[in-house]
């Protein structure tokens, strides 16, 4: 079951990727990422607006992949709350959900607090 602490757990996981350039991220997800280079893009399933389908295909795809947190990472900073198709293993509806604790994380951060 996902809850808003995997959600909050998702996105301290990131704060290892906060310094990171956001060119590099770009690069990293580009080069290794199984979806640029492992599969025909156009022939990609399509989410279906429920949870859980939405879940495992999202899983299914990335399986494997070695750069899921990055690509999260740096879908989550271009795309935010608006966010869509298959990033990080996640679907859209639980990025967005990770996008608010990350934001919040980063508006923390950019105060000093410790997390």
């Amino acid at each position: 079951m996902v809850s808003q602490d995997n959600f909050k757990e998702i996105a301290a996981y990131l704060d290892r990727y906060a310094i990171v350039p956001e060119g590099v991220l770009a690069e990293v997800v580009t080069r290794d990422g199984l979806c640029f280079w492992a599969f025909d893009r156009s022939e990609m399933p399509t989410l279906t607006g429920e949870d859980n389908p939405d879940r495992e295909l999202a899983a299914r795809l990335c399986a494997g992949c070695p750069v899921m947190s990055e690509c999260l990472e740096l879908e989550l900073r271009s795309a935010g709350a608006n966010t869509v198709g298959v990033w990080g293993a996640l679907p859209e509806s639980d990025r967005r959900a990770v996008y608010q604790a990350w934001r919040e994380r980063r508006a923390g951060r950019g105060r000093g607090e410790q997390r």
